[in-house]
């Protein structure tokens, strides 16, 4: 059998880098050697690069995805294993980018990238498929904002947040008019669009789901018990929230929570990793957002469901290649 070339592509144009970083090392040490070659390819705003096992850079070709190796070898690719967090990997950029070559890749298609990395606009399409979600106000850029009226409609505490933004960067939890000024500030450095949301008062989890041999399945729900207000970076990653799998909850929460994550997945027309967030507020969960390239670092929540579930990371991660695979080549 031939052995496929696969690229785990990593990095990204967001602080969410490092993230990014890691979770391809663990996709690049878990991928099934027998079946596969597997390769690091690091995209940052500065340069595009492969890296050998000993630390060594040589720039991508851009053209075709493709690097010429100092021994006169070119590598192609068969599949991109695309595990970058934010831009330009998770906003349908990178996606389409490939399309546009016929370079085949894991997890969701440019549309999907696109619309989930847009908190305001997923929610609305999902509310047709009668999901609910907090409250909330959109503002862009150089608007004029009334924090009366933001307060009039949403109430307080609320969240200010980044429309396009991952790993939490930029969101402050609003608790008196006199914090607006500072919140926009912080939530208007990562996005040109504010996304203002009413505070629901339940049960933070974290649903992850994936498509896994032909089937759409809820690896599990992470209760989040931020030691701080609430699940931000830092909680996120720097260990400053408690990350409960299975969350403790009855099982008709768990059906129900199983339930609408599989439904919101579906409807987006999905593929490959997500992670889902929803606040659980009088049995009902209400939807937070969705990523479609989550963290995937031994720190992060997807691994740690994986496991309880008992699927290996090796199955996981060969079940996204061999899923590229079979694609179509969707060359423009």
């Amino acid at each position: 059998m031939d052995k496929k070339n696969v690229a785990v592509v990593m990095g990204g144009y967001s602080d969410e880098y490092v993230v990014s970083l890691k979770s391809g090392q663990l996709i690049y040490d878990s991928l099934d050697r027998e079946k596969y070659n597997v390769y690091k390819v690091v995209i940052m705003k500065e340069e595009w690069y492969f890296l050998d096992d000993h630390g060594q850079k040589a720039g991508m070709n851009k053209a075709d995805f493709s690097v010429d190796l100092d021994s006169g070898y070119k590598v192609t690719f068969d599949v991109c294993f695309n595990i970058i967090h934010g831009k330009p990997g998770e906003n349908g950029e990178l996606q389409a980018y490939w399309d546009i070559i016929g370079q085949k890749y894991t997890g969701c298609n440019f549309y999907q990238s696109a619309l989930t990395f847009n908190k305001k606009d997923t929610l609305a399409v999902l509310s047709k498929y009668g999901i609910p979600s907090a409250k909330s106000i959109y503002i862009r850029k150089g608007e004029e904002i009334s924090t009366e009226e933001i307060v009039e409609r949403l109430g307080l505490p609320c969240f200010v947040k980044p429309n396009q933004s991952g790993s939490s960067l930029g969101i402050s939890k609003v608790k008196t008019i006199a914090e607006f000024e500072n919140a926009f500030k912080l939530a208007f450095e990562q996005d040109e669009e504010v996304l203002i949301e009413s505070a629901l008062d339940g049960m933070e989890v974290s649903v992850g789901v994936v498509d896994f041999e032909g089937k759409t399945i809820v690896l599990g729900i992470t209760e989040i018990v931020p030691a701080k207000e609430f699940f931000d970076y830092e909680a996120k990653y720097e260990g400053a929230s408690e990350e409960i799998t299975p969350a403790r909850i009855d099982d008709e929460t768990r059906t129900k929570v199983e339930e609408i994550a599989i439904k919101a997945y579906d409807s987006l027309g999905m593929s490959g990793f997500s992670r889902s967030e929803f606040i659980i507020m009088n049995g009902t969960p209400y939807m937070l957002e969705m990523n479609t390239n989550p963290g995937f670092s031994p720190a992060s929540i997807l691994p740690k469901q994986a496991k309880i579930y008992g699927i290996s990371i090796q199955d996981l991660c060969g079940n996204e290649v061999e899923k590229a695979l079979k694609k179509e080549k969707k060359k423009i």
